[in-house]
């Protein structure tokens, strides 16, 4: 439960248990933990694989619009490529993936924990002086008027949200 949570901190890879314990504690605290399947020994190897076929679907992306249009800003999440006013805009891979992380997630509000977890890894959890030098960056380069955000919004201590 505690390697799942850990997990949970930083990736939403899909995760199945697979174990010998069967009490129904058990189960519903890995599933609360974050797991996505639980599965007891013994099992066969069926069942399993067709969970895993199950979970796949599941997780499988579904970018139904992978490109998303922000006044004169166009991101295109397929290619990794964003242009404003038709002008390529370069970004580093961190500005990148925080980018991305916020337009796949519009109007949900992303602690900083989770930004520096999917844009550093674990570990990075306190490092939220970079984190707001790069969402600066990030203004600079795509906002109208970098100084009042529109798009990139800070929520102050909690995190920041992509408007679109």
């Amino acid at each position: 439960v505690e390697v799942i949570r850990g997990l949970r901190g930083w990736t939403a890879v899909p995760i199945i248990v697979l174990s010998v314990r069967e009490a129904e504690r058990d189960k519903v605290a890995a599933l609360d933990a974050g797991a996505d399947d639980y599965v007891t020994k013994p099992f066969g190897m069926d069942e399993l694989l067709a969970r895993l076929r199950a979970m796949a679907r599941r997780n499988a992306p579904t970018d139904d619009q992978p490109v998303v249009h922000v006044g004169d800003v166009v991101v295109d999440l397929a290619a990794k490529r964003v242009t404003r006013g038709g002008d390529d805009v370069r970004l580093t891979p961190t500005e990148w993936h925080l980018l991305e992380v916020l337009v796949r997630n519009p109007g949900t509000l992303l602690s900083q924990k989770q930004l520096l977890a999917e844009a550093w890894g674990p570990g990075y959890e306190t490092a939220q002086g970079t984190l707001r030098l790069y969402m600066a960056q990030l203004r600079k380069k795509l906002e109208p008027d970098p100084a009042r955000p529109r798009h990139l919004l800070n929520e102050p201590g909690m995190g920041y949200r992509f408007e679109p």
